[in-house]
């Protein structure tokens, strides 16, 4: 298993065909905004990180300024994770939130952020409930925070 950054690979047209491959609106509506190249006009400076296993796409998840939660001062995200089914159960994703930490504690950042509408599946990953909040549409989403520390 390796951890790509989707923006820094030279095969991204593979990486964006698996994207779309996801059972998920949410992992579609990216495979949209990634094709469009609209993804860093709605989130801010963002970094699309894939789990792969070989040429299979395992996890992939976003690394960005913003999410569904706008406008806030809160910031970094962690958002549209997504495991497909064949790998879930085994806490890929896991990797791929860990990915995302160190990028935000390399820049400093004391915090990092999810929104969701899942309970008890970030829990295990060291992120515990911080508020309910709306989220562009004006839905409320559950707000996940993890406090970063050295050496995670």
């Amino acid at each position: 298993m390796e951890i790509i950054e989707y923006f820094s690979t030279e095969n991204r047209e593979h990486w964006l065909s698996k994207i779309k491959e996801s059972d998920w609106g949410a992992g579609r509506y990216l495979y949209d905004l990634l094709k469009s190249q609209k993804l860093r006009s709605l989130v801010g400076e963002a970094r699309v990180l894939l789990l792969a296993d070989g040429e299979n796409l395992v996890s992939f998840c976003t690394f960005a300024e913003k999410d569904d939660i706008q406008p806030t001062d809160l910031t970094p995200w962690i958002g549209w994770i997504y495991t497909f089914p064949a790998y879930r159960g085994k806490r890929y994703v896991g990797k791929l939130l860990r990915y995302a930490e160190t990028l935000a504690q390399e820049a400093g950042m004391k915090n990092i952020y999810i929104s969701t509408n899942h309970q008890g599946l970030y829990e295990k990953y060291g992120y515990a409930f911080f508020k309910m909040m709306k989220d562009m549409h004006g839905e409320d989403s559950r707000v996940y925070v993890r406090q970063l520390q050295r050496g995670i």
